[in-house]
């Protein structure tokens, strides 16, 4: 039984083999670079960077829409297989119909959650003055 693996056992030693060894030769052999302090900061257009490089993303309303995108993109991803066959495999298939009913009830639910907590609503209608 230990035989049908052998090829496999050899090939996964001969790949970490060549890998391990091409690091092996490329730190003995490898020239050392001169570091600066110049060359350490990121490159940003010729510029000195200023502050931590990463933007501060205070809404959450961005991530909020981004998981609700996802969620709604895999419904799709989901709903036009079934749509495809949905003449020849689920009109002769009760229980092929309900299981997608109830997926799409249950993705209606978080879509009239989502609407009633805000977040899809982007700006508000400011108050009139008077």
């Amino acid at each position: 039984m230990l035989q049908e693996y052998f090829s496999a056992l050899i090939q996964f030693i001969a790949g970490f083999g060549f890998a391990g060894l091409i690091i092996v030769l490329s730190v003995l052999f490898g020239r050392r670079a001169k570091t600066r302090r110049s060359m350490e900061i990121p490159y940003e257009c010729g510029n000195v960077p200023e502050g931590d490089g990463s933007p501060a993303f205070w809404n959450v309303k961005f991530y909020l829409v981004a998981m609700l995108f996802l969620v709604f993109d895999l419904e799709v991803v989901f709903l036009y297989p079934w749509a495809l066959g949905f003449k020849d495999f689920v009109l002769q298939n009760g229980e092929a119909f309900g299981a997608m009913t109830a997926f799409i009830a249950i993705l209606m639910v978080a879509y009239l959650y989502a609407v009633g907590k805000g977040v899809i609503v982007w700006h508000k209608n400011p108050a009139p003055r008077d």
